[in-house]
């Protein structure tokens, strides 16, 4: 059955399952990326096109909500900063030190930080059913990365690119706790203040990489790979988010990020014509039942 773009605007699930399968993308444009493009110069150029985008088809919306707007500049500041360009940062530096396994595992971690912040911050308690949705997710997405394979798991080795993921799966918990206390305004007017926090952050890192490491433009394929993470990840994925968390709370919405890693695996059999193991289809067994159990109250 088909929704409506106005029932899925009401739909959380298929919302938060659709923001995942394109974050699953990104894992793969990130790995793509990886010299066609400096890894920050990346994250400031998909901030700025999706800044610019907004701006001209949603100015006038923006200009409306900016008085609600400015009364948070703190939390806008801490929303951007964490879960645009800390993530994007950390995600896009990992993929040049780091295994896609490796990868996966960690971000797989995000629900229990996510969990525990929430109750850190809110007071709220995991209960069994959440506990336990978090160790079938964990579950599923470790079988899925490591492919079931004993040799994959004795030779796996943590390094600096896992330290960035952590990093990672941190700076995005963190925003989404704090995105339950987001103005109210509209979905679009909320991101395009975020994506201006994110642009302007990001800055300093793209400067500090080509005064460090050096930078280089893109090449054409690192154009393409810009400008699809730009409206795929980083536009559509994110209003997504932001809208699941809003009707369902940033604990069972957190938990959706496990299907990203099981997404990344079936369009490596897709695209890439890698092969379907039975590891992956138990995987998706584990995340999925996770997440359902993740929903109860």
């Amino acid at each position: 059955m088909r929704l409506s773009p106005a029932a899925l605007w009401q739909s959380p699930y298929p919302l938060l399952t659709l923001a995942s399968l394109q974050w699953a993308a990104n894992t793969v444009a990130g790995r793509l990326a990886v010299g066609e493009i400096a890894p920050m110069l990346l994250v400031s150029l998909r901030w700025g096109f999706v800044l610019v985008f907004l701006v001209a088809f949603h100015r006038r919306a923006l200009a409306a909500d900016l008085p609600v707007l400015k009364k948070k500049p703190g939390l806008l500041f801490l929303l951007g900063l964490t879960g645009y360009t800390g993530f994007t940062a950390f995600f896009y530096a990992a993929a040049h030190f780091t295994s896609g396994a490796n990868m996966s595992i960690v971000q797989g971690s995000m629900p229990f930080f996510v969990f525990s912040l929430a109750f850190l911050v809110r007071g709220r308690r995991v209960g069994l059913m959440q506990g336990l949705g978090m160790v079938f997710g964990v579950a599923g997405v470790a079988l899925v990365a490591t492919r079931a394979d004993l040799e994959v798991i004795r030779t796996l080795a943590f390094n600096l690119g896992d330290l960035f993921m952590v990093g990672a799966t941190v700076s995005y918990a963190i925003y989404t706790v704090w995105l339950e206390d987001r103005p109210q305004v509209g979905s679009l007017s909320l991101f395009t203040a975020l994506v201006a926090v994110a642009l302007v952050t990001s800055l300093p890192l793209t400067i500090g990489e080509a005064a460090t490491t050096g930078t280089f433009w893109p090449t054409p394929k690192g154009w393409i790979i810009t400008l699809l993470v730009s409206i795929f990840p980083s536009f559509l994925a994110q209003i997504f988010y932001i809208r699941g968390v809003e009707l369902i709370g940033p604990g069972r919405a957190g938990i959706f990020v496990n299907l990203i890693p099981v997404f990344g695996a079936a369009m490596a059999v897709a695209f890439l014509g890698e092969p379907f193991g039975w590891y992956q289809a138990l995987g998706l067994a584990l995340v999925s039942a996770g997440i359902v159990l993740a929903q109860k109250r």
